[in-house]
């Protein structure tokens, strides 16, 4: 393939359709190949904004708004680092606009922004494991599905903001909140929510699964921790045994292959109790428990996303080091952050960190990551919770 200059009559353009910490790396891979990149977020100022080769204000939700910037811009690319984005007008522009790229199609972003869509995709039509499941549209209708599957019971808005508005319910008194919460976490006009069983899960792992133009390929099982519900850390590789891992990339493969299109894909799996392996969810782009890549290894998961969305052969996914990432969160709010203790921090061999740059920090608001190396994912682990204490916000 060709790859035309920046700035250039012959460029290659990519408008990048949110712009957080991930499309931050995004931008970059693709600007280390050439490529011209136009972020776009409802924010001035945001993290892949300060790389890019231009930025727009755009609200994604807006359909309007989004289909005016893509007319203004005419790029061979639409890649899309968020869930938060008029899906319906991407459905139209990538009819109307064949030689448009959206990345890897837009039937996948709109199956994948609607838990009741890809659940059906997945337990349904691909009769892959998944917990049992039921859509609810009312709040007594949440009454009846949730007794009927037992409680506990975990309730999820049905187009909600990645891990926004969950609930895991104890009893029947927890089930008006969670129903008020899920509503809070939903988007647009919806209000269903899908409720499913409670599954004992010895480990929840992300498969990054690459499809590319010579093939699907697999990253190391990554490993991530949650606690209230954020994302708080991962690490890779998370250690499965064979038949395990055997299940879970077949599971992955056919997932990604009836979404379709180039690019890499968060595959969410969760390993029972008793062995077995179910499917969660999956994110049709990099994923937050995939910035770890950057350490561990030789290709990170945003370059192998640019390369495959280029139609450029992927060779290597392979583990250069165990590593992990612990995130690092804001305490409270602060209208202009002031990072210090790096020079603490980077004094501990084999770390490294990412400060996203997010113009405004809040109370819980994912700021940056550590990332360490190390003989053993464990150690990585350890040694990277250890280097977040020495760095603060003011």
């Amino acid at each position: 393939m060709n790859i035309g200059t920046a700035h250039t009559a012959l460029a290659t353009k990519v408008i990048l359709l949110g712009c957080g910490e991930l499309g931050k790396e995004i931008a970059i891979e693709f600007m280390r190949l050439g490529v011209e990149v136009i972020a776009c977020d409802s924010y001035a100022n945001a993290p892949a904004m300060q790389v890019a080769n231009r930025s727009h204000i755009v609200p994604l939700l807006d359909g309007a708004a989004v289909r005016a910037v893509v007319a203004l811009e005419r790029p061979h690319y639409i890649v899309s680092d968020t869930e938060a984005i008029a899906v319906d007008q991407l459905l139209l522009l990538e009819t109307e606009l064949p030689d448009v790229r959206i990345v890897p199609t837009a039937r996948a972003l709109a199956i994948t922004a609607d838990r009741e869509s890809i659940r059906r995709l997945a337990a349904e039509q691909l009769g892959l494991s998944t917990a049992k499941y039921a859509i609810a549209e009312t709040a007594q209708a949440l009454a009846v599905a949730a007794h009927a599957l037992g409680f506990p019971c975990v309730v999820k808005p049905v187009k909600g903001f990645s891990r926004s508005g969950q609930s895991i319910v104890g009893d029947a008194s927890g089930l008006a909140d969670a129903w008020q919460r899920a509503q809070a976490g939903n988007r647009g006009i919806s209000c269903k929510v899908i409720v499913e069983e409670f599954v004992p899960f010895q480990a929840e792992i992300t498969l990054l699964t690459v499809r590319a133009a010579n093939g699907t390929f697999f990253c190391a099982p990554i490993g991530h921790r949650q606690e209230g519900g954020d994302y708080v850390a991962s690490w890779q590789p998370h250690q499965l045994d064979p038949a395990h891992l055997e299940k879970a990339q077949q599971m992955a493969a056919a997932v990604t292959a009836a979404l379709g299109g180039y690019g890499i894909f968060g595959v969410e799996l969760f390993l029972l109790e008793n062995g077995d392996v179910y499917f969660n969810e999956v994110g049709p782009r990099p994923h937050d428990t995939g910035m770890v890549t950057v350490a561990s290894q030789l290709h990170s998961e945003f370059a192998l996303h640019v390369r495959a969305i280029l139609g450029l052969p992927v060779t290597e996914t392979q583990l250069a080091s165990p590593a992990a990432n612990v995130v690092f969160r804001a305490d409270t709010p602060s209208e202009h952050p002031v990072l210090v203790g790096v020079e603490r921090l980077f004094a501990t061999p084999g770390v490294d960190f990412r400060f996203f740059g997010k113009p405004k920090s809040y109370a819980r608001r994912i700021m940056g990551t550590v990332l360490a190396r190390d003989t053993s994912a464990a150690s990585a682990l350890e040694k990277a919770g250890e280097a977040a204490k020495k760095i603060a916000l003011q």
